[in-house]
């Protein structure tokens, strides 16, 4: 039996005005936000350039204050500070949290050869992707969102932008985790998954793991036997470590970079290798560093140590995530798309909110392709009704 009476049938009719409304409102206010992405842009923002990131951060803090926002920023002594933005809402409760980060993988001077430009239907340039698009989205919804409802905002929202995200969230991941646990749920404005834009609802953590041999040096044609060969004893753990990959339980271990040795006449008394693990489900955390944690040597005589641990827990299709995600598909389907949900390998901030358990959904950002890559772009097609959905997420999340 269908018991949907008249009222709800008007507020769901009244919530779709409101959802083509919002849709009209950034679509003609696309061109805004692409200059806002060209701003961005143009103010490189490495992570390990403080002042460059700090510039960024100065400017953004000017926009969010020019929109009512209270701007306070976190001091970090080696990356750039964190930006931290509240807005009060005309309701109370729990703020939502909009999460997202200044920094960039690209140099300073990467402009040069690969300028901010406008082609093809898409902004091109280092970070139009990853993520100054979702910065800008999440300006321009806040922007939207007040011309609907006047000056204040329908909820309290806080925006976090933290500064060294691409280089693990060392001195942001507390910040982050305090502010996740004081609100609703967690919008995380990293680029969406491929060019269909969907969310990301699981993401795998991310260990990051260090072997080191040590072995004995001797010169190699005169006393080859007295030596113990890091580097061989190193090939054979590289071996064994790539036998812990399980595929069917989304479990991976990469061996990516390797040192040893002095001298090609010499036998190496030392190897290393960095090692990158990931993992879909935090109860495969345990087992596999225990597993490396417990490699012998093939030569008794060398010595083996390992160092590291996980970095990043990886963010789980809890049912919180599902919900968020059933919100968004709706909002999207208002406006006149289906949304869809993805997977996948890499990780973000949002995986330190979801596994404290507090509901997340990441890919709210821009839609496109090329991130930390030459041909990094957005589609401008996109962004008004990634504007509409983030707005929609805020007002409902």
């Amino acid at each position: 039996m269908n018991k949907t009476t008249p009222q709800h049938r008007r507020a769901a009719l009244s919530a779709l005005v409101v959802k083509q409304n919002s849709l009209h409102h950034f679509a003609e206010h696309r061109d805004d936000m692409v200059q806002t992405i060209q701003q961005l842009v143009e103010i490189e923002s490495p992570s390990d350039t403080k002042q460059a990131v700090d510039r960024l951060g100065a400017v953004l803090a000017g926009r969010f204050d020019d929109l009512g926002g209270h701007v306070r920023f976190h001091r970090a002594e080696k990356f750039g500070n964190h930006l931290q933005v509240d807005f009060p809402g005309q309701r109370g409760g729990k703020p939502v949290l909009l999460l997202g980060h200044l920094d960039t993988v690209y140099p300073i001077g990467t402009l040069a050869s690969m300028p901010f430009r406008v082609a093809d239907g898409r902004a091109w340039g280092p970070g139009t992707l990853d993520m100054k698009s979702g910065i800008a989205l999440a300006l321009h919804a806040i922007e939207g969102l007040q011309a609907f409802h006047g000056r204040v905002l329908p909820r309290p929202v806080t925006a976090l932008l933290v500064s060294d995200e691409e280089v693990g969230s060392d001195s942001s991941r507390e910040i982050t985790e305090r502010l996740a646990k004081e609100s609703s749920a967690v919008l995380v404005l990293e680029p969406s998954y491929g060019l269909h834009g969907a969310v990301k609802t699981a993401r795998k953590g991310i260990g990051e793991y260090r072997i080191t041999v040590q072995g004995k040096a001797a010169h190699s044609g005169l006393d080859f036997e007295a030596g113990d060969s890091a580097v061989l004893e190193l090939a054979k753990q590289i071996v064994e470590i790539s036998r812990l990959t399980d595929l069917k339980r989304g479990l991976t271990l990469n061996v990516g970079t390797i040192q040893g040795g002095t001298r090609v006449n010499v036998i190496a008394a030392q190897a290393s290798a960095g090692i990158d693990v990931r993992i879909a489900r935090i109860k495969d955390a345990a087992g596999i560093d225990r597993k490396l944690r417990s490699l012998k040597p093939f030569n008794r005589r060398c010595k083996i140590a390992i160092a590291g641990g996980l970095n990043r827990p990886p963010m789980e299709r809890t049912a919180t995530v599902a919900a968020v995600y059933k919100k968004a598909a709706q909002i999207a389907q208002q406006l006149g798309w289906r949304l869809d949900e993805a997977a996948v390998g890499g990780g973000s901030d949002g995986n330190f909110t979801a596994a404290l358990g507090i509901p997340t959904l990441d890919g709210l950002g821009g839609v496109g392709e090329g991130a930390h890559a030459t041909h990094e772009s957005v589609l401008i097609s996109e962004l008004p009704r990634r504007a509409a959905l983030l707005a929609g997420l805020i007002e409902t999340a």
